[in-house]
């Protein structure tokens, strides 16, 4: 998946079929954050980056997911 803006590009990659694999893979991996309270102290409705923070990018990158910003 590609986002365009600002001059900036930003690459999402993870094996297998993103509507499934992937998916369950993002899924798992922020219930496990949030499970192990690995969230910085925020409140209210927050989009999955801003409630969890790099704690979040860390576990998906271990689970082999890439992310790239040009």
């Amino acid at each position: 998946m590609e986002l365009h803006g600002a001059g900036r590009r930003a690459t999402v990659a993870a094996k297998g079929d993103p509507g499934y694999a992937a998916t369950a893979v993002m899924m798992g991996e922020s219930a496990l954050c949030v499970a192990l309270d690995q969230v910085p102290d925020r409140f209210g409705v927050l989009t999955p980056a801003s409630a969890m923070g790099t704690g979040l990018i860390d576990r998906l990158r271990a689970a082999g997911m890439t992310f790239t910003v040009n």
